[in-house]
């Protein structure tokens, strides 16, 4: 099912004020998210830990005979959290390296003793990988090993009294194992280590695209509570994501304009426009229209732009408009309602959109001018996030009639509807790369509804060719709705744009 949320003015005003109040370019300090760096254990060469804020990245250099047995020795840079939380980072070593057995990854750890009670998420230089901890202080190491050796993407959650460590070689997904950890406490020195095995010697890694998320609280209520969000730029060829902005509140679905000046994205029911390279966001004119939703995008040529607002007129549900990149006063295009626009036809005659009629979800097309309605998809199942290709010879969209949703294209007219992705992961919003060679999409987890596109979860955005193929996984995070409901690849396609969550750490 659709789902929106309706915010009233009072509320848009106030909210309006907050977002320019405290919305703040994605600056950070010279220790980036940690606070912290020090060798723990007696090392044989002074570690060190840096941060390079231009590209976001973390570079570790540390000594250490090891991280077994009752007693530890290597570099550590770390900050406390407490709670749930989600770590992760994209992890390599730099150089051939002395000893087999160095060691990068992530760490809990109760203190900076050198027995300290930890639980850490390894990577060895020869590809071993595991879960290693040791409970009580000064007590013995033990580990659970994973069945992936040399992953790069390394992941360590605490959900509750269970510690879950997921990890992928990138492309693919995740493989996960977890542990009961009901006697670690609440509060702990959480980070990213390094160690040489070897005293004598110093080892260095790279950490990049490293998340420290707080995830949704279990009370929170979807669509009337949110968490704060990043919007992230990442490079399609070497899978490197910078976050370019930071919010306390929600932010949604980045549109890339054309000429390459602006990205576009909604909150609190208003049109927002930001540098693709970061800075303070500027407020778009859309008239009458204050409670739009994440269902924005542009004309191919840029010009327009069409919205999706919920009028008073119609009872708070969906129609879609247009209205000049510029800003101005929206012209109504679909006479009914709910309607939810996801695409522009490549000659800007028409527009698409996902519409309830009769009590079902279907994909639609009608003239950018308005008029009659045309019906594409007839399907008792969700069908939604159209998007048509550049050349104009498809449309692609996504459906739950299989039971899974996933990724289909048909014809212009909605004949020949053809699947195109086909495993157990729930496939939206297909986002057609310039030069019209690859497809893009979000890719929820099996356990949520195939209907559903809920806020707050563990997705993958995930590419294929454009006649479909097996996915590769482009960027692992914390997301789900508003992410990437809209097109955001850059103009010349090596980029895309979207939006990942966490609670407010700061």
């Amino acid at each position: 099912m659709k789902k929106t949320h309706t915010i009233k003015t009072g509320a848009i005003l106030l909210l309006g004020s907050l977002l320019m109040s405290f919305m703040t370019k994605a600056q950070t300090p010279d220790t980036g998210i940690f606070t912290e760096h020090n060798d723990i254990g007696t090392v044989g060469i002074k570690g060190e830990a840096d941060y390079d804020s231009e590209n976001q990245t973390y570079v570790l250099t540390g000594s250490g005979e090891n991280i077994w047995f009752d007693e530890d020795a290597f570099q550590f840079t770390w900050r406390e959290v407490s709670g749930d939380f989600i770590l992760r980072a994209r992890m390599k070593f730099e150089g051939e390296g002395h000893h087999s057995h160095r060691k990068m990854g992530w760490m809990l750890r109760a203190n900076k003793t050198s027995g300290s009670p930890h639980y850490s998420a390894v990577v060895h230089g020869d590809g071993l990988t595991a879960l290693q901890y040791r409970d009580e202080q000064d007590g013995e190491t033990l580990e659970m090993r994973s069945e992936v050796q040399s992953p790069d993407i390394v992941q360590l959650e605490r959900r509750g009294d269970t510690l879950l460590m997921s990890v992928a070689r990138h492309g693919e997904t995740f493989n996960t194992i977890s542990m009961s950890v009901t006697g670690m406490q609440d509060e702990v020195l959480a980070g990213l280590f390094v160690c040489s095995h070897d005293s004598t010697t110093s080892e260095k890694a790279v950490f990049s695209n490293v998340r420290l998320v707080k995830p949704a609280p279990e009370d929170l209520v979807p669509y009337q509570d949110f968490l704060g969000s990043h919007l992230e730029v990442m490079d399609m060829e070497t899978g490197h994501r910078e976050i370019i902005f930071t919010s306390p509140i929600s932010i949604q679905a980045p549109n890339w304009t054309p000429d390459n000046q602006s990205l576009i994205y909604n909150s609190v029911g208003l049109l927002f426009k930001i540098s693709p390279e970061g800075g303070i966001p500027r407020q778009m004119n859309t008239g009458f229209a204050t409670n739009n939703n994440n269902d924005h995008v542009l004309t191919f040529d840029g010009k327009t732009m069409g919205i999706s607002h919920h009028t008073e007129a119609d009872n708070g549900q969906s129609v879609v408009y247009s209205l000049p990149i510029e800003g101005g006063t929206p012209k109504r295009i679909t006479d009914k309602s709910p309607s939810y626009l996801h695409g522009w036809s490549p000659d800007n005659k028409y527009v698409i959109y996902t519409a309830e009629r009769n009590g079902q979800y279907d994909i639609y097309r009608i003239p950018a001018d308005g008029g009659e309605e045309v019906q594409l998809t007839n399907q008792k199942a969700l069908d939604d996030g159209s998007e048509y290709s550049p050349d104009g010879e498809y449309i692609y969209f996504n459906s739950a009639r299989t039971g899974t949703m996933q990724i289909w294209r048909m014809k212009p007219d909605g004949s020949e509807q053809e699947q195109l992705t086909f495993d157990e992961y729930n496939d939206w919003f297909p986002h057609i790369s310039p030069d019209g060679k690859q497809i893009v999409f979000i890719s929820y987890m099996p356990e949520v509804d195939a209907g559903d596109h809920p806020f707050y979860k563990h997705v993958y955005l995930r590419r294929i060719p454009i006649d479909g193929g097996d996915p590769k996984v482009v960027a692992y995070l914390y997301g789900g709705q508003g992410t990437m409901n809209v097109p955001s690849w850059s103009p010349c396609g090596r980029y895309i744009s979207f939006v990942s969550n966490s609670g407010v750490w700061w």
